[in-house]
């Protein structure tokens, strides 16, 4: 096992029951995750609530089964979280038009439930605003790549994939993965150049 990181030891305090180490930990992959999301949902559904929706859903569930998470290298949280924004998506198509079972949901405290878990985050109205156009922004940036160099960024950079771990999901060598991983953050590199005056 590789020497942890700072989301390990932010899981590791969650674990032990600190509920804002994870917090924390959810904020420092919020972006990455929102942005993978979108990419996972299908045109005709991926407006931006919809992939927040899925983002609050996905960090919900993962407070709900953090003590089921184990460390297993730099980037195994946001493989974890990629699974379960995965298993998300699935329920909302599937249950679209159907009312939701009970006990998927993890209600926040309030009156009526004053066991519930506090909400994971206290952003204010104006960090949210620029967290929304940040991310906007970079899936503006995404869609102008094409498809083959936009997928391969994804896997690498929002799934934390390593080159070997693309290679045998594409059917290729390691070395031709690296080579066109290269190219497609060149591009991106490109799509950034092109915007700044």
């Amino acid at each position: 096992m590789q020497s942890p990181t700072t989301t390990f030891l932010l899981l590791e305090q969650a674990k032990a029951g600190d509920n804002p180490a994870l917090s924390r930990a959810f904020e420092r992959t919020r972006r990455r995750l929102a942005v993978l999301v979108h990419c996972k949902l299908s045109p005709r559904t991926s407006d931006f609530a919809d992939v927040e929706d899925i983002v609050q859903e996905t960090c919900l569930r993962a407070f709900r089964d953090i003590h089921s998470f184990t460390y297993q290298s730099p980037g195994a949280f946001m493989r974890w979280l990629s699974t379960i924004a995965d298993h998300v998506i699935v329920d909302r198509v599937r249950y679209q038009n159907r009312a939701r079972r009970a006990g998927d949901d993890v209600p926040f405290r309030s009156e009526s439930n004053p066991h519930g878990p506090d909400p994971a985050t206290s952003a204010t109205p104006s960090r949210l605003f620029a967290q929304q156009q940040a991310v906007e922004q970079l899936l503006a940036r995404l869609d102008a790549l094409p498809e083959d160099a936009r997928q391969l960024i994804l896997m690498a950079k929002l799934e934390g994939l390593s080159t070997a771990e693309i290679a045998a999901h594409l059917g290729k060598s390691r070395e031709a993965v690296a080579v066109l991983l290269f190219r497609a953050v060149q591009r991106f590199r490109n799509v950034l150049a092109t915007e700044r005056p």
